[in-house]
């Protein structure tokens, strides 16, 4: 053996077991770092079986040996440059998902079959043997076509993953730097080396690339020691500004915008880079049909926002304004937009179900308490009337053991209907419970509340319900009660006094109303 072979030999060698310990070093000390440490054990695991592969290959005497160790050669060199663009690509903040890692293996993969089976087609080599000049273990070889797309694609791999470091380079602090630098250069070297190879710049029949990882590996070596790449890394502003779940608008002092997140595009689409320098006012109008609701300050302010689409679809946001202050001393606005069409969908189905009666959906109860005893103290400041009346369907019992209960709960929406066509607006209509109404009158006296009332009774007996070829007759006994101005009565005194009046309406005969006298004490019918 010549020493020049010694010497390559010696130099692929010391690439493969500085990639082998870099892979076991990182593999035993993964749960240290972070979800990138995977890849690139993936990264030097491939690149050290390359490497072996050639070393052993140099050692061999006849062809079967050198095409064996070519195939073992081509088990980790194909996957390495595309392992290492993934361990690229997360390091800068990109997110590596199963699919990227499916896609890039593909042609790897296929370049290993193909230099297995090279006897059969000869698409990878056209010409594959011992160098007559030089014999083995120097190879004379011609490329074939699948060749020059794993050499286009192996190229391409480590050229986007120098291109990735590169373009984070401003993005990057200073105390990340070297780090940076490191996975450039790590990149650039093999891809010199492979540019000279195909150049026909190297030793005749020898692969030079595998004699110079050592310096990749020793970069990588020296990253992970000295400034700790795997536990801190930089990660791209870009990809924060991006990962960020709110919309983010970005504007100048001038309100023209200079910048926006993903976040932003997906509640917009058509918001685009071309919009860039253009007044958000002009580009508002574009993106929903109206003019900007806000008015823009300097200062921090949250308010939400309603948005009716062409599509019918509605969204509420919540806009969020703060200042910017960028390092030349101007001025500019973030916008923060916050999906919470779920949210308030969620709260209003939660303040129907707390304030709204399920069957008949007017208010319930609680909310009847709530706003009427607001109402009510209202109108005693005010000096003004304040009557209440309660409301109960006539022999409703009856119509349930009769029809059942279903029919029963179409009586009570019924009525409900009836009734509405029939009130006022700013009535306070609730069910108080069962087949029990209460309704609040602010302004009206006891004498325009009956008046109303008989109203409510005679509209309601001429309006049957007609369900499954029945005629159902529905009739309503009221009971009416006036708040007194010179009393210090409550809402309960008032609900007592028209339930008094509901209940003689009642004994008498039903479908009536009864009036609620204070002075005299008397029930009067109407």
């Amino acid at each position: 053996m010549n020493l020049d072979l010694t010497a390559y030999i010696t130099l692929i060698c010391t690439s493969g077991v500085l990639n082998l310990y870099l892979c076991f070093y990182v593999f035993i000390k993964r749960h240290h770092y972070s979800n990138i440490a995977h890849l690139f054990i993936l990264h030097t695991g491939f690149t050290a079986i390359y490497c072996m592969g050639a070393a052993f290959s140099l050692l061999s005497v006849n062809l079967e040996e050198m095409k064996f160790w070519t195939v073992v050669q081509y088990v980790g060199m194909p996957f390495s440059p595309p392992a290492g663009l993934l361990f690229v690509m997360q390091y800068v903040g990109i997110k590596v998902r199963k699919k990227h890692i499916f896609a890039l293996f593909i042609i790897p993969f296929i370049s290993l079959i193909m230099v297995a089976t090279n006897d059969w087609h000869h698409l990878h080599y056209r010409v594959f043997e011992i160098d007559p000049v030089l014999g083995a273990p120097y190879i004379h070889q011609e490329i074939g076509p699948w060749y020059t797309i794993h050499g286009m694609f192996i190229f391409s791999s480590m050229f986007v993953a120098f291109l990735l470091a590169v373009y984070r380079w401003k993005e990057t602090a200073k105390a990340y730097r070297l780090q940076l630098i490191a996975l450039m250069v790590g990149q650039l070297v093999p891809i010199v080396t492979a540019f000279v190879y195909l150049m026909g710049f190297t030793p005749q029949g020898i692969d030079p690339v595998p004699m110079v990882l050592w310096v990749s590996s020793f970069l990588y070596l020296w990253s992970i020691n000295s400034s700790r790449m795997f536990t801190v890394m930089p990660v791209a502003k870009d990809a924060i500004f991006n990962s960020i779940n709110d919309g983010v608008i970005v504007l100048d002092e001038a309100y023209r915008l200079i910048e926006f997140n993903l976040a932003s595009k997906n509640m917009f689409p058509q918001l685009k880079k071309a919009m860039f320098g253009k007044r958000f006012a002009d580009i508002w109008f574009t993106l929903s049909g109206s003019s900007f609701p806000f008015t823009f300050e300097n200062k921090n302010s949250s308010q939400e926002l309603q948005l009716f689409f062409a599509d019918q679809s509605q969204y509420t946001y919540q806009v969020r304004t703060s200042p910017l202050q960028y390092a030349n001393n101007s001025h500019g606005l973030l916008l923060i937009f916050t999906d919470i069409t779920e949210l308030k969908r969620l709260q209003l189905k939660l303040e129907n179900q707390a304030y709204y009666d399920e069957l008949t959906q007017i208010y319930n109860r609680r909310a009847f308490f709530q706003h009427s005893k607001q109402a009510f103290e209202e109108a005693k400041k005010s000096a003004s009337s304040f009557t209440l009346l309660i409301l109960d369907i006539d022999y409703f019992k009856k119509v349930n053991d009769t029809y059942g209960h279903y029919t029963g709960d179409q009586v009570l929406v019924h009525v409900v209907k009836a009734c509405q066509s029939v009130l006022p607006q700013g009535a306070l209509f609730a069910r108080y419970g069962g087949e029990e109404f209460v309704l609040t009158l602010k302004g009206y006296t006891s004498s325009e509340a009956e008046v109303l009332a008989n109203q409510l009774r005679r509209h309601v007996e001429t309006q049957p319900l007609r369900i499954n070829e029945e005629t159902i007759s529905v009739t309503l006994s009221l009971g009416v009660a006036q708040a007194a101005k010179q009393e210090n009565d409550t809402l309960d005194d008032l609900l007592n006094k028209a339930d008094i009046a509901l209940y003689a309406a009642k004994q008498n005969g039903r479908n009536q109303v009864r009036l609620y006298e204070e002075k005299k004490e008397m029930l009067k019918r109407t």
